[in-house]
C-alpha cells in the first residue's frame, strides 16, 4: 500500500556524514547525562511501600494523588486496577520511616478525605528485590541484543547485523538519555517501551535491508550508495503509514492514558522518533561505510548468462 511513489531517488548517503555527526554528539550527550544524573529509578528497583485501597465507589484519583504529595511523598505512584474502586499506592523508602509507618500515616489521611475507604493490603518491596528486577532487565535487554545480531546474521551478513545492532542500541541510549536529563521515572514499563523499541526499530532496519538486497538483484549496475539510497526512497511511503500509526497510537497512550501509561508512552514516542532516523541514516549508513557489496547479500546467486546485456557490470 503507498500513498504516493517518488520517481527519483533522494541522495540520503550523501547527507550520511552530517547525520553520523549529529548521532554521535547525541550519543555523547546521553551517555555523560546517564553517568553523570543516572536514572531515576522507581520503586519497583529502589524499594518502597505498596498499598492496595477499596472504595465503595469510583475512586478520585486526582484527589488521591494529591495527598502523599502533601505528605511529602512526592515520588508515589497511584493508579487503579481491575475496576475504578480498586486503586494501588506506591510509596518511595524514606530514611526516618518505617514501611509501617508510611502506610499508616497515608491511610490515616485517606481516611480524613474519605471515611469509606478499606485497606485491602499493604507490603514493603525490599531493595535487593529491586536488584534483582533491575539486573533481570538487564538480561532480558542483553539477550534481546544477542538475538537479534544472530537474526541478521543468519538472514542477511555481518555487516548488517553491526549496522542495525548500532543503530538499535543509538536508539535505546538515546532513549535513556533523555530520561537522564530530565529525571523522569524510569519504570518496568518504562523497560517494557526499551525493549519494544528495540524490536521496533530492527523491523524497520530489516524492510529496508530488504529492499537493498531486492535492489542488487534489480540493478546490477548501481553503485552499492545507490542502491542503498533507491531502496531508502522505495520504502518511504510505508514509512509514512507505518510510523504515522505507531505514533499516533503512542500519541494517544500519552494524551489519554493517564499517568500510569505517562512515560511507557513518551519513551515510545522518542523510540519511534529516533528509529526512523536510526535507520536510515545510522544503520544503512554504517552498511555503506563497512562496504557491502551485491556479494555479500547475492551469494547463491545462479551464474549470470552471457548474452545478459548487464552482465560484466561492476557493483
Amino acid at each position: 500500500m503507498e500513498f504516493f511513489r517518488i520517481r527519483r531517488d533522494i541522495p540520503f548517503m550523501r547527507y550520511a556524514p552530517v547525520f553520523n555527526i549529529v548521532s554521535a554528539l547525541l550519543l555523547v550527550a546521553a551517555v555523560f547525562f546517564l553517568f553523570t544524573r543516572g536514572l531515576h529509578l522507581s520503586i519497583e528497583f529502589t524499594g518502597g511501600t505498596v498499598m492496595e485501597v477499596q472504595y465503595p465507589q469510583a475512586a478520585d484519583l486526582a484527589t488521591i494523588r494529591a495527598i502523599p504529595v502533601r505528605l511529602g511523598y512526592g515520588d508515589a505512584q497511584v493508579q487503579t486496577y481491575g475496576n475504578a474502586r480498586d486503586v494501588a499506592i506506591r510509596l518511595p523508602l524514606h530514611a526516618h520511616e518505617t514501611s509501617a509507618e508510611q502506610s499508616a500515616k497515608m491511610f490515616a489521611a485517606l481516611r480524613a478525605a474519605d471515611p469509606a475507604v478499606q485497606m485491602r493490603s499493604t507490603e514493603f518491596v525490599g531493595p535487593q528485590i529491586g536488584s534483582e528486577l533491575a539486573s533481570d532487565g538487564v538480561k532480558a535487554l542483553t539477550f534481546v541484543i544477542v538475538g537479534i545480531m544472530l537474526y541478521l546474521a543468519l538472514r542477511f551478513e555481518w555487516k548488517f547485523s553491526i549496522a542495525a545492532i548500532v543503530a538499535n542500541l543509538h536508539d535505546v541510549i538515546i532513549v535513556l538519555g533523555f530520561f537522564a536529563l530530565f529525571q523522569w521515572e524510569f519504570s518496568l514499563p518504562v523497560l517494557a517501551a526499551v525493549l519494544a523499541v528495540l524490536g521496533y526499530s530492527v523491523n524497520e532496519s530489516v524492510v529496508i535491508f530488504d529492499r537493498v538486497r531486492e535492489n542488487f538483484r534489480k540493478y546490477r549496475k548501481y553503485s552499492a550508495v545507490q542502491v542503498i539510497d533507491s531502496a531508502i526512497t522505495n520504502t518511504i511511503s510505508r514509512t509514512i503509514i507505518t510510523h504515522g500509526a505507531t505514533l499516533a497510537m503512542a500519541g494517544s497512550m500519552f494524551v489519554f492514558g493517564g499517568p500510569a501509561l505517562h512515560y511507557f508512552a513518551l519513551a515510545l514516542i522518542i523510540g519511534i522518533s529516533m528509529s526512523i532516523y536510526s535507520s536510515v541514516f545510522v544503520a544503512a549508513a554504517i552498511a555503506m561505510w563497512l562496504g557491502v557489496r551485491r556479494e555479500d547479500l547475492l551469494k547463491n546467486a545462479k551464474p549470470r548468462n552471457p548474452n545478459d546485456p548487464n552482465a560484466g557490470a561492476v557493483v
